[in-house]
């Protein structure tokens, strides 16, 4: 059995990697850090293939479908922010983010479903966040991003419910977590996180539970259930003031 992971250097990706390893699965681990990626090879009792990509180059995420076969959980983790006003923040970065958080997920999500739905087997997990739910001033790309993720995961669950396929596709739904993200989005976020340990394992034992939209943590189902009472204006205005505040 073997699974792929993008973004596999760091945060919840690197923990994936690690739960599934001590699963026995074998791994397919995917990300620019080569260093990294060998590292969390050297602490996994199972085959590691190592495959130093940058997926934010659409073409690439072709070719990874070429290179890794067999792949029996696909897990779409890679995916970066930006903090800023949308007409101030850079376009080459934003249509590198466009090309990481929803053109590769595209791409893989296609390309590997095809496979398994011949196979009709197989669990693909695409990382989306509580963020697909909320409009987000001052990250507007990144939140619309896993806005996408989201409602094409929802949407490819309901293709997969009508044709009684028995590939199972799951989308992750998390709050703040405790990796390098906020970082490199530029954002100081001073809030509780949570380890993203308890999240990858959380989340891979709901998606092989079959659960279709993972939200972990009670805050945070919380904050989900809110956008569906709350009107969009006055949350965008609440995310506005809370990330400005946060950054201030």
């Amino acid at each position: 059995m073997r699974a792929l992971i993008t973004g596999a250097s760091s945060g919840i990706g690197r923990d994936m990697a690690i739960y599934l390893a001590s699963k026995g699965y074998n791994l397919v681990v995917v990300g620019r850090n080569t260093q990294k990626l060998e590292e969390l090879k050297a602490i996994v009792s199972t085959n590691v293939e190592i495959v130093s990509m940058d997926l934010s180059i659409p073409n690439n995420a072709i070719k990874l479908h070429e290179i890794a076969h067999d792949i029996d959980i696909l897990i779409n983790n890679a995916g970066f922010g930006l903090f800023g006003e949308f007409a101030n923040t850079s376009l080459d970065t934003e249509l590198c983010m466009i090309n990481t958080n929803i053109v590769a997920v595209h791409i893989l999500t296609k390309l590997y479903l095809q496979d398994m739905i011949k196979k009709n087997s197989g669990y693909i997990l695409n990382v989306a966040s509580i963020a697909g739910f909320l409009p987000g001033p001052l990250m507007s790309t990144y939140y619309s991003s896993k806005a996408y993720v989201l409602r094409f995961s929802q949407s490819l669950q309901a293709e997969l419910k009508k044709s009684k396929s028995k590939v199972n596709l799951s989308v992750l739904c998390p709050g703040p977590i405790n990796t390098n993200f906020f970082d490199t989005a530029g954002v100081d976020f001073r809030t509780k996180f949570v380890s993203s340990k308890y999240i990858a394992k959380y989340a891979i034992d709901k998606m092989f539970k079959g659960k279709k939209v993972i939200v972990p943590t009670f805050v945070v189902k919380l904050a989900r259930v809110s956008t569906k009472l709350i009107p969009d204006k006055i949350l965008a205005k609440s995310i506005y003031y809370i990330q400005k505040k946060r950054n201030s």
